[in-house]
């Protein structure tokens, strides 16, 4: 009985890591290296929060850091685009077309987004840059968790505390000094209808 019961343990145990894996994904060198975009001005991180309007619930995190290069790092996000290579939540060549058609994404029918940004030095921009390429792929409704996490290991960011709400980054988020907030608000209508449009729109590019 006691081997049987040992036996189940480990057998839930295996099923609940299992559901902590995200989809992993490895776009080939060629297409990272003829994607990669090196922003202009000084390094900078956004704190990126797709908000639905109707219930003011967050709905999605992500991380954008301009360093030697642009990354996005969009833990357990449905964003793809074919010119865009991803790397286990970490996309590539994010050039200003490709980030404005990300944000309209996110930010489409019931939803508008929220970005915070704040000045860091370039050695903090490569540190995050490898935290979220070194992070792997981040399973479902961890997407503030896994930034957060991220965050709270970086130099200037330590006071992040971890959570999964977006919400709760966001608000933590804005306590750091320095930090420039924007909103962005999308389409009107239903949120099906206008995520049809910008798929349409990024298919006619």
């Amino acid at each position: 009985m006691i081997r049987l019961l040992r036996t189940l343990a480990v057998g839930v145990m295996v099923l609940t890591l299992a559901a902590c894996v995200g989809d992993e994904v490895w776009a080939p060198d060629d297409a990272v290296a003829r994607a990669t975009y090196v922003p202009p001005g000084a390094p900078t991180v956004t704190l990126i929060t797709s908000i639905n309007t109707t219930s003011n619930a967050g709905a999605h995190s992500a991380l954008l850091i301009d360093g030697a290069q642009r990354l996005l790092f969009d833990p357990a996000g449905n964003w793809h685009n074919p010119g865009v290579p991803e790397r286990n939540d970490v996309l590539f060549g994010m050039s200003q077309p490709y980030l404005d058609m990300y944000m309209a994404f996110q930010s489409n029918g019931a939803f508008e987004v929220r970005t915070q940004t704040i000045d860091i030095t370039p050695a903090v921009a490569q540190q995050l840059s490898q935290a979220v390429q070194s992070y792997g792929a981040v399973p479902p409704a961890y997407c503030s968790r896994s930034i957060t996490e991220i965050l709270g290991a970086t130099p200037g960011f330590t006071s992040i505390q971890q959570t999964f709400f977006p919400l709760n980054t966001m608000e933590q988020f804005a306590q750091l000094p320095g930090v420039r907030e924007a909103t962005i608000i999308g389409t009107t209508g239903d949120e099906e209808d206008a995520s049809d449009a910008v798929l349409a729109a990024q298919l006619a590019n």
